[in-house]
């Protein structure tokens, strides 16, 4: 019989944890700092998509979310070994959020003043998770130019994830 999984490792950590590559770092190395910012990103996400009242965004938050796991996969992983992890954040998915975000400024007006957040929950949270997206951007710029992370992809799509979530809180603003 295979022993249950457990989340505790019973090793005690000493303020280090074990990259998936598995290299012992500080628990405030700055790819953990990154990792912990990711972790929140998805977690506001997903109160976000509790509450979004259309089915099409909460399939967008759910996508997001999924290659946000590609992301933090990336982060925790060595420089010289994530090259050949088996699924990054490429050009292709750059153009795909690209895509998302045009087709979703086309659907509706854009607003000619700034934005309070706040109109309905769901875009509260989603304009939380853009705030929270932003600092993820800055904590990988930090790290590439550290040289830990050299996706230059990853940078790019993190750059467009903000603008695609403003963008997804404004149309969760709509009426139905």
């Amino acid at each position: 019989m295979k022993p249950p999984v457990r989340i505790t490792t019973g090793q005690g950590d000493k303020g280090f944890t074990r990259l998936l590559s598995g290299e012992d770092v500080p628990k405030d190395a700055p790819p953990l700092e990154a990792l912990g910012d990711l972790d929140e990103l998805v977690s506001v996400l997903g109160v976000a998509r509790l509450h979004a009242a259309r089915p099409e965004t909460r399939e967008a938050i759910l996508a997001v979310q999924r290659e946000l796991f590609k992301v933090g996969s990336e982060l925790a992983t060595a420089p010289v070994q994530a090259a050949a992890l088996p699924d990054r954040i490429n050009g292709e998915a750059v153009s795909h959020i690209e895509e998302k975000s045009r087709a979703l400024e086309a659907s509706r007006p854009m607003p000619k003043d700034f934005i309070i957040p706040g109109a309905t929950l769901a875009a509260a949270h989603l304009d939380q998770a853009r705030a929270v997206a932003r600092r993820c951007e800055r904590r990988l710029v930090a790290l590439h130019r550290s040289g830990w992370c050299r996706n230059e992809h990853l940078l790019a799509w993190m750059n467009r994830l903000s603008d695609y979530l403003w963008l997804l809180a404004r149309s969760e603003e709509e009426p139905s």
